[in-house]
């Protein structure tokens, strides 16, 4: 078909994301009024992409974010560089008291029966204050690059950043790069920027340079501003409703390429049923169920990006792709934080359907 991927066999950066890094702060099964210690992890939606194919996937990443010159900015630093993944930072100074600030995610496990639950402090955020220009992509370019990813969490931060992803996006094609975006739709966000008719009227424009786009049913319709789908999904883990809405999507943007999500059916916190689907130029592939015992939701769903995407970027088919992204995801649940621990071998051995037996 004449509207396939055409992804770079080679290039400097495999991938370069863009949006904001963020640190969580994660006491555990412990809630947070309750709470005498936490753990921090780094993470934000489109580093956790990089960061997963750089250290799992051996890919060569980079992350173009904000950095503000003040400890929790090298703490954070400090783990990108750990996870292998090149920085492209906009600097800022913290002026001791106000900031800017890299954004705090607080998020408790729960446990059992009982939820986790997520807030945020994004106030006066460095990433929010990123505006066109902040980037010399030419130069960030300038080795090649096969793929940009960016997503919908960056979009929602302020009136600024996504001219920041368009001006990224348009750059990225005319480097010859794959594009994808992850709608990661937070109603939150969107209502402090005017509600979900003011979301749809500021991704319209950005989701013009996709290829590859990832969201659930949910997300596309509320990031593209189209009806739910005729079918209702017997379960969470019927594809039915999200592959509903494929006509509707490529009708609105007929460039996109690929659509891919994961399903999920949560019977407990710590027990989830696991699949994922995608569409790849008009071919279904849905990943087989597993029971997932979860350690740590937070990550799964960027995990399953990573895997999915390393896959299309290693010529493998669309079938093997997903079962890389559904390993990947699967795997990102059995570890603390919100970025991989796991190994290529685990992946393709769980791929291939692997068990959790002991390895000797």
């Amino acid at each position: 078909m004449g509207n396939e991927l055409k992804i770079k066999k080679t290039a400097a950066l495999d991938l370069v994301s863009l949006g904001a890094l963020v640190h969580r702060l994660d006491p555990g099964v412990v809630p947070f009024h309750k709470a005498t210690e936490c753990k921090i992890h780094v993470s934000g939606g489109e580093f956790n992409v990089a960061a997963n194919l750089a250290d799992c996937f051996g890919m060569a990443t980079g992350i173009a974010t904000a950095m503000v010159d003040y400890p929790i900015g090298a703490l954070i630093a400090e783990r990108v560089r750990a996870m292998g993944v090149r920085p492209f930072y906009k600097h800022f100074k913290h002026d001791g008291v106000h900031g800017p600030n890299m954004a705090t995610v607080f998020s408790d496990r729960g446990q059992g029966m009982r939820a986790p639950v997520v807030f945020y402090n994004r106030c006066n955020e460095a990433a929010a204050q990123l505006k066109p220009g902040d980037f010399d992509w030419k130069t960030i370019f300038a080795g090649g690059v096969r793929w940009f990813h960016s997503g919908g969490i960056f979009a929602a931060l302020s009136k600024s950043t996504p001219e920041v992803i368009a001006d990224g996006m348009a750059a990225a094609k005319a480097a010859g790069a794959v594009v994808s975006f992850d709608l990661n739709y937070r109603a939150k966000l969107w209502n402090i920027l005017g509600g979900n008719q003011r979301a749809v009227e500021v991704l319209d424009p950005i989701l013009r340079h996709v290829d590859v786009l990832v969201g659930n049913e949910e997300d596309l319709q509320l990031g593209l501003g189209i009806p739910g789908p005729d079918a209702a999904a017997k379960s969470k883990l019927d594809p039915s409703a999200f592959l509903g809405m494929i006509d509707k999507v490529t009708a609105k943007h007929p460039h996109i390429k690929v659509v891919a999500t994961t399903l999920r059916e949560v019977h407990s916190t710590n027990r989830h049923s696991w699949s994922a689907v995608a569409w790849v130029n008009g071919e279904v592939v849905q990943a087989p169920v597993c029971e997932l015992d979860v350690y740590d939701r937070v990550g799964g769903g960027d995990g399953y990006a990573a895997g999915f995407f390393y896959g299309l970027m290693s010529g493998l088919s669309a079938d093997e792709a997903v079962r890389l992204g559904w390993a990947h995801g699967a795997l990102l649940t059995t570890f603390p934080g919100d970025t991989t621990m796991a190994t290529l071998e685990q992946v393709k051995a769980l791929a291939k359907g692997g068990s959790a037996r002991i390895q000797r």
